[in-house]
């Protein structure tokens, strides 16, 4: 998979994406990562990608024709259209699910928005959707393209260890995920779960999930209600009083 962002701060995108797991599956070929310097396609002298906003306002609108000359350089170079994504507050709230389908393409391309935003004739002509983070506003788009890039990177083949890494983990069944422990065995008067100690394969799954589910009703009980759950699954909700 290729994925290409277009910002301002390359430097910033690369330094992180540099790192970490995502590093070493860049490092690898796991996946192709690009950061895309706009100022490069602003062809005054002093290289401005914003203007002031018609109609009038406070800030500056980042510009349609760099980001048009970017984007159709890279279309150019790929010989196709790649999905294109602006990260945006006014964009459908990124889940698991959609992380998922991302993950599925080919080529993915991020813009990262900056000032008041982005000239709406450049999001129309081009952008396929509109993705936000969370419903708050940050100082620019790096912060959420990165967020992006790194969930959809670990559900590549060859990113992360094996499939169970992310399958197990939240969000990804639709629950939250369960509790876990570590060494030492007692901690500061806290003993670990006597079921996960007994080697028990099928109890501790049924541990795994009983405790995915109660931690889903007691920490983001919204979840439940895209969840089948069946009698027994009430039951258990309803004797820990979270019915």
């Amino acid at each position: 998979m290729r994925i290409d962002i277009i910002t301002l701060f390359p430097e910033m995108c690369d330094t992180v994406l540099d790192e970490s797991i995502i590093g070493r599956a860049r490092k690898k070929g796991a996946v192709e990562l690009n950061c895309h310097q706009l100022r490069d396609f602003a062809f005054d002298k002093h290289r401005r990608v914003d203007d002031t906003t018609y109609g009038g306002g406070m800030g500056m609108l980042m510009k349609a024709e760099p980001i048009a000359l970017c984007f159709e350089s890279l279309c150019e170079k790929l010989g196709k259209k790649p999905h294109f994504i602006y990260m945006s507050p006014k964009g459908r709230v990124l889940t698991q699910q959609r992380v998922r389908e991302l993950s599925e393409l080919e080529n993915i391309a991020i813009l990262c928005g900056h000032y008041e935003g982005v000239d709406q004739r450049v999001l129309d002509m081009y952008v396929d959707e509109e993705i936000s983070v969370g419903d708050y506003v940050l100082t620019g788009g790096e912060l959420p393209a990165l967020i992006l890039t790194d969930a959809v990177c670990r559900m590549l083949p060859g990113v992360l260890s094996e499939d169970i890494c992310f399958e197990d983990e939240s969000h990804y069944s639709g629950m939250l995920e369960y509790p876990q422990y570590t060494k030492p065995y007692e901690w500061r008067g806290i003993e670990v779960p006597e079921v996960l100690m007994s080697g028990h394969h099928a109890n501790i799954e049924k541990w795994r999930y009983e405790h995915s589910l109660l931690e889903t009703a007691r920490l983001r009980p919204d979840m439940l209600e895209k969840l089948e759950l069946s009698e027994k699954d009430r039951k258990l909700l309803h004797e820990n009083g979270l019915d």
